[in-house]
């Protein structure tokens, strides 16, 4: 008998990652590997790959037999950087596939493909075959991958390749086999949400893929979007917004700046006053919709003043839930060469933007006191509202929907009456 330890699987980063992540897990058992620890990597910031590599060096001390293999997006734009720390470096086009961990468990290799090149027709996701996520109670549908818009600060596509959707029917298919599994809810996961079904036959909307798996789809109780771009949104999916109960009134936007002349120099696609505009106009069809952000503070030539806008932007949208990043200049980006604001200003902006997001959720858990909300319990004594809210939920069994009133909050998150504490766990707090 063979007392190996199993296959891990360290995920860093987004979601995305965690979906991939399961789907490397079980094909790495299939093959039959044994005492091996894969790190699925993230690129998006330095300190993303600084931790990894921290990591992946922690783990060569601490099991020096583990055979160690290295994939995600920061192996995919830089692997002969993880060459030496590792066994086998694998892209990101090639790591759900089966037969490379079947190789991989007779010959070590490296293999990492040139991801631009990639057809964009190409609508096979292997992770779209996971129907369960190890340690998950909300199930996470990978429905897109790749992007084609190139912002000045972003290397992901460069990790990612160019971008693919996955047919609706496989979608609400996948779908299904989740909620049969038990999944009260599934969060629609992609680099670049918004622009799925524009590689597909008739270039269908988002909001259309969130009509048919609503449709098709009865048994699922939640549906959720991860991170859009506002500047995307279909009128199908504004009118799902106001129209579906089942889709949670909760809405993370890909926004960044606040000011007019940083989103230029982002190459973004929107402006400050469509930013707004947005968030009121969903604010009009969805009065209880919450919405969160990610927000880079200190890009090249920010001054205060430009700063100070993107400081506004969290009360002239409404923000509840903020993601604050200090600019972290990539290689290889065109933000990388442009006139840096000094560390300790981003640093310093950063924490700003931070408090002010503290006092808006502080006063959003205020405003809940009283009510009564469904809340779904996850692992570590924690649960989700609709509207995405942290709720305490005690020694409740992961994966129910309840009810509960909502007697007051602990600054983080809701503390319902008859609360009884159980243990806690911070990694139930993002999408």
């Amino acid at each position: 008998m063979n007392d190996a330890p199993d296959v891990e699987v360290v995920t860093f980063g987004c979601r995305l990652n965690a979906v991939e992540s399961e789907a490397i897990r079980r094909a790495a058992r299939a093959a039959g590997h044994r005492d091996l620890v894969v790190f699925n990597t993230c690129a998006v910031t330095q300190e993303a790959v600084r931790q990894a590599r921290q990591a992946i060096r922690r783990a060569r001390r601490e099991r020096p037999d583990a055979r160690i293999i290295i994939t995600g997006c920061a192996a995919q734009i830089d692997p002969q950087s993880f060459a030496g720390i590792s066994d086998a470096v694998i892209g990101n086009a090639d790591k759900a596939k089966p037969d490379i961990w079947a190789s991989l468990a007779v010959t070590p290799m490296t293999t990492v493909n040139d991801i631009m090149a990639l057809p964009v027709t190409a609508h096979h996701f292997l992770a779209g075959a996971v129907d369960a996520i190890e340690g998950q109670t909300r199930a996470f549908v990978e429905i897109q991958n790749g992007c084609d818009h190139r912002c000045t600060f972003c290397i992901i596509p460069y990790g990612r390749g160019p971008s693919r959707s996955a047919p609706a029917g496989e979608i609400v298919d996948q779908i299904a086999r989740l909620t049969a599994n038990g999944y009260r809810e599934a969060v629609l996961t992609g680099v670049d949400l918004t622009s799925w079904g524009q590689d597909l036959p008739g270039t269908p909307k988002l909001g259309r893929l969130v009509k048919q798996i609503l449709k098709h789809a009865p048994q699922l109780e939640r549906l959720r979007l991860s991170s859009i771009d506002c500047i995307e949104a279909d009128a199908e999916l504004f009118d799902a917004i106001a129209s579906e109960p089942r889709l949670m009134p909760h809405l993370h936007l890909s926004l960044q700046a606040g000011d007019d002349m940083i989103l230029k120099r982002m190459k973004r696609r929107h402006s400050r006053a469509e930013a707004i505009a947005f968030c009121g106009e969903v604010r009009r069809l969805r009065p209880d919709m919450v919405f969160g952000a990610d927000i880079i503070a200190g890009f090249p030539t920010e001054t205060e003043a430009m700063f100070a806008m993107s400081l506004d932007l969290v009360e002239a949208c409404g923000l509840t839930h903020l993601h604050v990043f200090p600019f972290s200049p990539r290689p290889g980006t065109p933000a990388a060469r442009m006139p840096q604001v000094p560390r300790e200003i981003a640093r310093h902006r950063a924490e700003r933007l931070r408090q002010a997001g503290a006092a808006r959720l502080a006063a959003h858990l205020d405003a809940q006191r009283g009510k009564t909300l469904r809340v779904l319990t996850e692992r570590g004594g924690n649960g989700r509202a609709e509207d995405f809210t942290l709720v305490r939920t005690g020694a409740r069994a992961a994966g129910e929907i309840t009810t509960l009133s909502i007697a007051g909050h602990d600054g983080t998150a809701l503390v319902p009456e008859s609360f009884q504490q159980g243990p806690i766990d911070s990694s139930t707090t993002s999408l």
